[in-house]
């Protein structure tokens, strides 16, 4: 992987959140949906892969993959399509989204019935680590991504996943030590979580939920060969959160720019892997 063309790829979709490419061919593009625990991301990538548009929503109808709040999954999704149309002037009518490994294939189905009911027509769903890698360019090494309700692994042997698995630790885990120590509700802890001023604070008290996560990576990969591991998503956004990997598993550990961008990216360009 070379982390600093990965890093200036994640810094060009960035841009596009605010300032989306309108000249681009809209004869062909590609759209992925990312249906999160914490938020949900359309990414737009032109013929390319090149980025050309994003949009991102903070949101609680899905807990680790699963849909509880159909009707307002459904409201998100709408709405977020319709700013992308107007302001790219084209119709999103097909496209891509991703899971947590190991989730349940009904739980799959309202994912999918979701985004079909906000008008888009999947064309294929992918784990979220296996989309991960898209972004990364690897080809050997574990893929975890740290969500916001689950910590997922993706075991990656010559191009081809090997492994999948998924356990619930994730930030909404951090976010509950958080209110608990805080005494304040959850949403409350959720803006602590998130506040750059506080976030030596916070990471005192959010460290044991990165080791757990470490710890799970662990379990699953001690029967493989491993030297790489890359860490994507929001959960693991904090800046010492390598080091809490690099001592539990003593292995080569990176981290991209922006991690929890990296999987909706990654869904958007498992169209071009079709």
């Amino acid at each position: 992987m070379n982390l600093d063309k990965v890093n200036k790829y994640i810094k060009d979709f960035e841009k596009t959140i605010t300032k989306p490419k309108t000249n681009f061919d809209k004869s062909k593009f590609y759209v992925g949906i990312d249906l999160g625990t914490a938020n949900i991301v359309i990414t737009i990538l032109d013929k390319n892969g090149n980025p050309v548009a994003g949009v991102i929503q903070h949101s609680r109808v899905v807990r680790d993959g699963i849909v509880v709040d159909f009707m307002g999954a459904i409201s998100i999704v709408k709405k977020l399509k319709q700013d992308l149309e107007e302001k790219l002037g084209i119709e999103i009518t097909e496209g891509y989204t991703a899971i947590p490994p190991g989730v349940e294939q009904g739980s799959v189905k309202a994912i999918v019935n979701v985004i079909e009911s906000a008008g888009i027509d999947v064309l294929k769903v992918v784990d979220e680590p296996t989309a991960a890698s898209y972004v990364l360019g690897i080809t050997d090494g574990v893929v975890v991504d740290l969500g916001g309700g689950t910590t997922g692994i993706s075991i990656l042997e010559k191009g081809k996943v090997v492994f999948v698995a998924d356990e619930p630790t994730g930030g909404t885990h951090m976010t509950l030590v958080l209110a608990g120590s805080y005494g304040v509700d959850f949403e409350t802890a959720e803006d602590i979580k998130t506040d750059k001023k506080k976030e030596k604070e916070v990471f005192v008290q959010i460290t044991p939920v990165l080791q757990k996560m470490a710890s799970i990576v662990k379990k699953y990969i001690k029967d493989y060969k491993v030297k790489d591991v890359f860490l994507v998503g929001g959960a693991c956004s904090f800046d010492e959160s390598e080091s809490i990997f690099k001592k539990e598993l003593g292995l080569n550990i990176y981290k991209p720019y922006m991690p929890m961008y990296i999987t909706p990216i990654g869904i958007a360009l498992a169209g071009m892997k079709d």
